[in-house]
Protein backbone atom coordinates (compact mmCIF):
# COMPACT_ATOMS: atom_id res chain seq x y z
CA UNK A 1 0.00 0.00 0.00
CA UNK A 2 1.06 3.48 -0.24
CA UNK A 3 1.45 6.38 1.86
CA UNK A 4 -1.52 8.29 -0.06
CA UNK A 5 -3.90 5.66 -0.01
CA UNK A 6 -3.01 5.03 4.05
CA UNK A 7 -4.03 8.69 4.66
CA UNK A 8 -7.17 8.33 2.46
CA UNK A 9 -7.82 5.47 4.62
CA UNK A 10 -7.31 6.72 8.03
CA UNK A 11 -9.50 10.43 7.13
CA UNK A 12 -12.56 8.02 5.49
CA UNK A 13 -15.01 7.87 7.89
CA UNK A 14 -16.35 4.57 5.95
CA UNK A 15 -14.72 0.84 6.59
CA UNK A 16 -11.74 -0.57 4.71
CA UNK A 17 -10.75 -4.32 4.75
CA UNK A 18 -6.76 -3.45 5.48
CA UNK A 19 -4.61 -6.29 5.84
CA UNK A 20 -0.81 -7.26 7.10
CA UNK A 21 0.13 -10.84 7.09
CA UNK A 22 -3.32 -12.48 6.10
CA UNK A 23 -4.37 -10.67 9.54
CA UNK A 24 -6.86 -7.94 9.22
CA UNK A 25 -6.10 -4.76 10.90
CA UNK A 26 -7.26 -0.73 11.84
CA UNK A 27 -4.55 1.32 11.79
CA UNK A 28 -4.01 3.67 14.45
CA UNK A 29 -1.76 5.81 12.90
CA UNK A 30 1.32 6.57 10.67
CA UNK A 31 5.25 7.81 11.06
CA UNK A 32 7.24 9.66 9.17
CA UNK A 33 9.27 7.05 8.55
CA UNK A 34 6.54 4.81 6.38
CA UNK A 35 5.49 3.04 9.15
CA UNK A 36 2.05 2.72 10.71
CA UNK A 37 1.13 1.97 13.79
CA UNK A 38 -1.81 -1.40 13.56
CA UNK A 39 -4.38 -3.04 16.08
CA UNK A 40 -5.30 -6.82 14.89
CA UNK A 41 -8.73 -7.23 15.13
CA UNK A 42 -8.02 -11.23 15.53
CA UNK A 43 -6.90 -9.99 19.40
CA UNK A 44 -5.38 -7.03 21.31
CA UNK A 45 -1.91 -7.23 19.80
CA UNK A 46 -0.73 -4.20 18.50
CA UNK A 47 2.43 -3.51 16.07
CA UNK A 48 4.41 -0.99 14.13
CA UNK A 49 4.79 -1.91 10.66
CA UNK A 50 5.96 -1.02 7.17
CA UNK A 51 3.26 0.38 5.42
CA UNK A 52 4.43 -2.04 1.94
CA UNK A 53 3.40 -4.38 3.90
CA UNK A 54 -0.01 -3.56 4.19
CA UNK A 55 -2.85 -4.18 1.80
CA UNK A 56 -6.39 -3.87 0.79
CA UNK A 57 -8.77 -6.82 -0.54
Amino acid sequence: MNIQRLNSIVSNDDKFDVFYKERPVWIQGISKDNMAKVGFIDDFEEKDVSIDELYER
